[in-house]
């Protein structure tokens, strides 16, 4: 499949129209439900196999963010065999009391696996978090880049991303729809 073919699908389905307030606290006109195409399990696979050439050859984990990482890397970990960790927004009090679940991180290559990037927020702290516990990281693999500055803020945190589509592809994808 086409990633113009990919975008349009995903466009379709995840574009939402309306007033949102995104988790940086920006307010947006446009919003792309990320669940709406990491529900639909042929949609899923798809993006899944055109991720797998954007992944760093060396990953050995792949942390999915809580809560739209999880169903990529779980999907990203059935394609490759990479084993998955599963990334909290902070460490429950209780159980195994762990910030990522699941493949051990220590002294792993991780690629960070995120469903939509604005500001890269969340992504900083969660891979500051995960260096903490030892991780290698340094790869960011996205689905939607809708940053404005395509991820400054992870490029001053020694983060390289690579998006599987940008907010121009999607308004390309928008464009041309019925």
């Amino acid at each position: 499949m086409s990633l113009e073919a990919l975008a349009q699908r995903v466009n379709s389905i995840a574009r939402l129209t309306g007033t949102f307030t995104l988790r940086s606290g920006q307010i947006a006109t446009e919003y792309f439900d990320k669940y709406r195409f990491e529900a639909d399990p042929v949609l899923l696979a798809d993006i899944a196999a055109a991720l797998v050439p954007l992944l760093p050859v060396d990953t050995e984990v792949l942390a999915g963010l809580e809560l739209g990482g999880v169903p990529l890397a779980t999907a990203l970990s059935l394609r490759t065999g990479i084993p998955a960790a599963f990334v909290r927004k902070e460490a429950k009090a209780y159980g195994t009391a762990q910030l990522a679940e699941g493949a051990d991180v220590g002294g792993k290559r991780v690629t960070v696996i995120e469903d939509v990037i604005t500001t890269g927020g969340q992504v900083v702290i969660s891979a500051g978090e995960l260096r903490a516990l030892g991780a290698i990281v340094d790869h960011v693999v996205c689905v939607i880049d809708r940053s404005p500055d395509h991820g400054a803020a992870l490029a001053t945190e020694g983060l390289t991303m690579v998006a599987l589509l940008t907010r121009a592809q999607l308004d390309a994808a928008e464009s041309t729809r019925p």
